[in-house]
């Protein structure tokens, strides 16, 4: 099978494989055709839903804080975020 890609598809192939995630350009394609099974075959997927059923009780949780006053204003957020990843 002979397969055309667009520039921009190739481009994303070629920067996976250049990240080393991939070895080569069939694993992307693999991994590529893996998930889009998976997708096809759930279309609400497991994974989605256990993200979803943790993340429920988090926001939650910060939303309560909010409600008591224990938030911190955006630019403080922001600064403790760079200085903690930097």
């Amino acid at each position: 099978m002979n397969i055309t890609l667009k520039p921009d598809h190739n481009q994303f192939i070629e920067a996976q494989v250049k990240s080393g995630k991939y070895s080569s350009v069939d694993e992307v394609i693999a991994a590529a055709l893996e998930l889009l099974a998976d997708r096809s075959e759930h279309p609400q997927s497991d994974r989605y839903q256990e993200w979803v059923d943790e993340t429920r009780p988090k926001v939650a949780a910060g939303l309560a804080q909010l409600e008591r006053g224990e938030g911190i204003d955006g630019e403080t957020a922001i600064a403790t975020l760079k200085e903690k990843y930097s």
